[in-house]
Protein backbone atom coordinates (compact mmCIF):
# COMPACT_ATOMS: atom_id res chain seq x y z
CA UNK A 1 0.00 0.00 0.00
CA UNK A 2 1.58 3.37 -1.01
CA UNK A 3 2.24 5.60 1.67
CA UNK A 4 1.11 9.40 1.32
CA UNK A 5 4.51 10.85 2.22
CA UNK A 6 6.71 8.87 0.33
CA UNK A 7 9.70 10.65 -0.81
CA UNK A 8 8.27 14.11 0.90
CA UNK A 9 10.49 16.45 2.64
CA UNK A 10 8.29 17.06 5.81
CA UNK A 11 9.72 20.07 7.90
CA UNK A 12 8.90 19.97 11.34
CA UNK A 13 8.86 23.49 13.27
CA UNK A 14 7.89 22.69 16.59
CA UNK A 15 10.86 21.89 19.23
CA UNK A 16 8.90 19.58 21.55
CA UNK A 17 8.22 15.90 20.98
CA UNK A 18 10.35 15.93 17.88
CA UNK A 19 11.13 12.23 17.92
CA UNK A 20 8.31 11.25 17.98
CA UNK A 21 6.88 13.48 15.08
CA UNK A 22 9.69 12.45 13.26
CA UNK A 23 9.24 8.07 13.41
CA UNK A 24 5.87 9.40 12.28
CA UNK A 25 6.48 11.19 9.27
CA UNK A 26 9.54 8.09 8.92
CA UNK A 27 6.48 5.75 9.14
CA UNK A 28 4.26 7.37 6.26
CA UNK A 29 7.06 7.14 4.22
CA UNK A 30 8.71 10.96 4.75
CA UNK A 31 12.09 12.00 5.39
CA UNK A 32 11.56 14.61 8.54
CA UNK A 33 13.58 17.87 8.57
CA UNK A 34 14.00 19.67 12.15
CA UNK A 35 13.79 23.56 11.42
CA UNK A 36 12.60 24.55 15.22
CA UNK A 37 10.88 28.11 14.86
CA UNK A 38 10.00 28.33 18.19
CA UNK A 39 13.02 29.32 19.84
CA UNK A 40 12.86 29.17 23.87
CA UNK A 41 10.18 29.45 25.84
CA UNK A 42 11.30 30.53 29.37
CA UNK A 43 8.94 31.54 32.17
CA UNK A 44 9.30 34.74 33.36
CA UNK A 45 8.42 34.78 36.65
CA UNK A 46 10.60 38.16 38.02
CA UNK A 47 9.35 40.20 35.81
CA UNK A 48 5.55 39.34 35.80
CA UNK A 49 5.84 39.20 39.82
CA UNK A 50 5.02 43.27 39.90
CA UNK A 51 2.12 43.04 37.25
CA UNK A 52 0.59 40.01 39.60
CA UNK A 53 1.24 42.30 42.56
CA UNK A 54 -0.26 45.47 40.73
CA UNK A 55 -3.71 43.47 39.67
CA UNK A 56 -3.87 42.05 43.04
CA UNK A 57 -3.72 46.07 44.62
CA UNK A 58 -6.13 47.31 41.46
CA UNK A 59 -8.14 44.68 40.25
CA UNK A 60 -9.52 45.07 36.76
CA UNK A 61 -13.42 45.22 35.09
CA UNK A 62 -12.33 42.37 32.49
CA UNK A 63 -9.82 39.81 32.88
CA UNK A 64 -9.09 37.75 29.37
CA UNK A 65 -7.10 34.30 29.36
CA UNK A 66 -5.85 33.38 26.78
CA UNK A 67 -3.78 29.92 27.15
CA UNK A 68 -4.52 27.42 30.33
CA UNK A 69 -1.03 26.99 30.98
CA UNK A 70 -0.29 30.88 31.32
CA UNK A 71 -3.81 30.86 33.77
CA UNK A 72 -2.17 28.01 35.80
CA UNK A 73 1.05 29.88 35.97
CA UNK A 74 -0.78 32.71 37.21
CA UNK A 75 -2.02 31.39 40.07
CA UNK A 76 0.73 29.32 40.99
CA UNK A 77 2.78 32.41 40.63
CA UNK A 78 -0.05 34.03 42.82
CA UNK A 79 0.10 31.47 45.55
CA UNK A 80 3.82 31.74 46.04
CA UNK A 81 3.66 35.23 46.71
CA UNK A 82 1.09 34.85 49.30
CA UNK A 83 -1.83 36.50 47.24
CA UNK A 84 -3.88 33.94 45.92
CA UNK A 85 -7.22 34.63 48.01
CA UNK A 86 -7.17 38.46 46.32
CA UNK A 87 -5.90 37.04 43.08
CA UNK A 88 -9.07 35.36 42.69
CA UNK A 89 -11.48 37.67 44.31
CA UNK A 90 -10.16 39.95 41.81
CA UNK A 91 -11.16 37.89 39.11
CA UNK A 92 -14.60 36.67 40.57
CA UNK A 93 -15.18 40.76 40.52
CA UNK A 94 -14.28 41.47 37.15
CA UNK A 95 -16.22 40.05 33.96
CA UNK A 96 -14.09 36.96 32.62
CA UNK A 97 -13.59 36.29 28.98
CA UNK A 98 -11.72 32.98 27.93
CA UNK A 99 -10.10 31.91 24.59
CA UNK A 100 -9.12 28.19 23.97
CA UNK A 101 -10.97 24.79 25.47
CA UNK A 102 -7.79 24.17 27.43
CA UNK A 103 -8.09 27.68 29.10
CA UNK A 104 -11.72 26.81 29.56
CA UNK A 105 -10.85 23.65 31.30
CA UNK A 106 -8.30 25.60 34.02
CA UNK A 107 -10.77 27.97 34.69
CA UNK A 108 -13.47 25.19 35.34
CA UNK A 109 -11.25 23.84 37.72
CA UNK A 110 -11.48 27.07 40.12
CA UNK A 111 -14.86 27.10 39.46
CA UNK A 112 -14.89 30.12 37.33
CA UNK A 113 -17.23 31.07 34.37
CA UNK A 114 -16.70 33.26 31.21
CA UNK A 115 -19.17 35.84 30.53
CA UNK A 116 -17.82 35.54 27.24
CA UNK A 117 -16.18 32.39 25.49
CA UNK A 118 -14.29 32.27 21.85
CA UNK A 119 -16.23 31.54 19.05
CA UNK A 120 -13.34 28.98 17.14
CA UNK A 121 -10.78 28.40 19.56
CA UNK A 122 -9.00 31.76 18.34
CA UNK A 123 -7.83 35.22 19.34
CA UNK A 124 -9.97 36.56 16.62
CA UNK A 125 -12.92 34.26 17.34
CA UNK A 126 -12.94 36.03 21.22
CA UNK A 127 -12.29 39.38 19.24
CA UNK A 128 -15.68 38.38 17.42
CA UNK A 129 -17.30 37.40 20.73
CA UNK A 130 -16.32 40.57 22.36
CA UNK A 131 -17.59 42.54 19.23
CA UNK A 132 -20.64 43.70 21.10
CA UNK A 133 -19.15 44.74 24.49
CA UNK A 134 -18.92 48.19 25.66
CA UNK A 135 -15.27 48.60 26.94
CA UNK A 136 -15.24 52.44 27.23
CA UNK A 137 -13.76 53.55 30.33
CA UNK A 138 -12.90 50.20 31.22
CA UNK A 139 -9.45 48.55 32.78
CA UNK A 140 -8.57 45.12 31.22
CA UNK A 141 -6.05 42.75 32.26
CA UNK A 142 -5.23 40.30 29.31
CA UNK A 143 -2.87 37.06 29.80
CA UNK A 144 -1.34 36.32 27.10
CA UNK A 145 1.21 33.42 26.04
CA UNK A 146 4.56 34.37 24.72
CA UNK A 147 3.33 37.14 22.52
CA UNK A 148 2.10 40.41 22.56
CA UNK A 149 -0.80 40.08 20.59
CA UNK A 150 -1.32 43.45 18.89
CA UNK A 151 -4.41 42.80 17.00
CA UNK A 152 -6.05 42.00 20.13
CA UNK A 153 -5.11 44.89 22.36
CA UNK A 154 -5.63 47.49 19.11
CA UNK A 155 -9.34 45.95 19.35
CA UNK A 156 -9.76 46.54 23.04
CA UNK A 157 -8.09 50.16 22.87
CA UNK A 158 -10.32 50.97 19.58
CA UNK A 159 -13.37 50.38 22.08
CA UNK A 160 -11.84 52.78 25.09
CA UNK A 161 -10.22 50.18 27.08
CA UNK A 162 -7.08 50.87 29.06
CA UNK A 163 -4.85 47.20 28.54
CA UNK A 164 -2.94 45.79 30.89
CA UNK A 165 -0.90 42.58 29.61
CA UNK A 166 0.73 39.88 31.56
CA UNK A 167 2.97 37.11 29.80
CA UNK A 168 4.30 34.44 32.30
CA UNK A 169 6.00 32.45 29.52
CA UNK A 170 8.40 35.17 26.95
CA UNK A 171 9.85 33.42 24.18
CA UNK A 172 13.27 34.00 22.35
CA UNK A 173 13.84 34.84 18.67
CA UNK A 174 14.66 31.37 16.89
CA UNK A 175 18.19 30.66 15.70
CA UNK A 176 18.72 32.59 12.58
CA UNK A 177 20.77 30.09 10.97
CA UNK A 178 17.55 27.66 11.36
CA UNK A 179 15.30 30.16 10.21
CA UNK A 180 17.86 31.29 7.02
CA UNK A 181 17.94 27.60 6.27
CA UNK A 182 14.42 26.98 5.70
CA UNK A 183 14.15 29.82 3.99
CA UNK A 184 16.34 28.66 1.15
CA UNK A 185 14.50 24.96 1.47
CA UNK A 186 11.50 26.79 0.62
CA UNK A 187 12.48 28.99 -1.97
CA UNK A 188 14.42 26.34 -3.87
CA UNK A 189 12.10 23.04 -3.66
CA UNK A 190 14.06 21.27 -1.00
CA UNK A 191 10.84 20.72 0.64
CA UNK A 192 7.36 19.60 0.33
CA UNK A 193 5.56 20.32 3.58
CA UNK A 194 5.84 22.33 6.57
CA UNK A 195 4.68 21.64 9.59
CA UNK A 196 3.59 23.96 11.85
CA UNK A 197 2.09 23.39 15.55
CA UNK A 198 1.69 27.22 17.25
CA UNK A 199 1.31 30.61 15.92
CA UNK A 200 4.75 31.96 17.13
CA UNK A 201 6.42 29.49 14.62
CA UNK A 202 4.21 30.97 11.69
CA UNK A 203 5.05 34.31 12.93
CA UNK A 204 8.89 33.65 13.78
CA UNK A 205 9.39 32.82 10.21
CA UNK A 206 7.51 35.54 8.12
CA UNK A 207 8.57 37.82 10.27
CA UNK A 208 11.85 37.17 9.44
CA UNK A 209 11.05 37.19 5.81
CA UNK A 210 9.66 40.39 5.86
CA UNK A 211 13.40 41.91 7.36
CA UNK A 212 15.29 40.36 4.55
CA UNK A 213 12.50 41.54 1.72
CA UNK A 214 11.84 38.04 0.27
CA UNK A 215 8.16 38.20 2.05
CA UNK A 216 6.42 37.59 -1.54
CA UNK A 217 8.23 35.09 -2.49
CA UNK A 218 8.04 32.92 0.68
CA UNK A 219 3.88 32.92 0.48
CA UNK A 220 4.16 32.33 -3.51
CA UNK A 221 6.11 28.72 -2.14
CA UNK A 222 3.68 27.73 0.10
CA UNK A 223 0.69 28.94 -1.94
CA UNK A 224 2.17 26.93 -5.30
CA UNK A 225 4.34 24.76 -3.97
CA UNK A 226 4.48 23.87 -0.29
CA UNK A 227 2.10 22.13 1.40
CA UNK A 228 1.57 23.99 5.36
CA UNK A 229 0.10 21.75 8.04
CA UNK A 230 -1.26 23.59 10.87
CA UNK A 231 -1.74 21.52 13.89
CA UNK A 232 -4.90 23.35 14.90
CA UNK A 233 -7.55 26.18 14.26
CA UNK A 234 -5.06 29.23 15.85
CA UNK A 235 -1.95 28.19 13.86
CA UNK A 236 -3.91 28.11 10.42
CA UNK A 237 -5.73 31.55 11.42
CA UNK A 238 -2.20 32.47 11.87
CA UNK A 239 -1.06 31.25 8.19
CA UNK A 240 -4.36 32.47 6.86
CA UNK A 241 -3.48 36.02 8.52
CA UNK A 242 -0.30 35.55 6.19
CA UNK A 243 -1.64 34.83 2.77
CA UNK A 244 -1.48 31.23 3.03
CA UNK A 245 -4.06 29.63 1.23
CA UNK A 246 -3.07 25.86 1.14
CA UNK A 247 -3.59 24.72 4.77
CA UNK A 248 -3.64 21.00 5.75
CA UNK A 249 -5.21 21.06 9.40
CA UNK A 250 -6.57 17.67 11.27
CA UNK A 251 -10.22 17.70 13.27
CA UNK A 252 -8.35 16.58 16.22
CA UNK A 253 -5.59 19.43 17.18
CA UNK A 254 -2.84 16.90 17.59
CA UNK A 255 0.60 16.32 15.69
CA UNK A 256 -0.10 12.91 14.99
CA UNK A 257 -3.16 13.28 13.11
CA UNK A 258 -1.79 16.53 11.30
CA UNK A 259 0.69 14.27 9.93
CA UNK A 260 -1.55 11.71 9.04
CA UNK A 261 -4.04 14.73 7.05
CA UNK A 262 -0.60 15.62 5.12
CA UNK A 263 -0.51 12.31 4.20
CA UNK A 264 -3.94 12.12 2.94
CA UNK A 265 -3.65 14.90 1.58
CA UNK A 266 -0.41 14.00 -0.94
CA UNK A 267 -2.55 10.73 -2.08
CA UNK A 268 -4.85 12.65 -3.10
Amino acid sequence: MEKGLTGKQVVICGSRKIEEISILIEKQGGVPLVRPLQGTVFLAEKEVEPDVREFVENGADWVIFTTGIGFETLVDLAAKLGLSDLFFKNIREAKIASRGYKTLSALKKYDLKPHVVDVDGTTKGLALALENVDFSGTRVMVQLHGETAPALTTFLEERGATVKKILPYQHIAPDNEIVDRLIHELQFDKCDAVCFTTATQVHSLFEYAREHKIYTDIVAAFNKKVVAGAVGKVTEAALKDEGIERIVVPEKERMGAMVVELAKYFLI
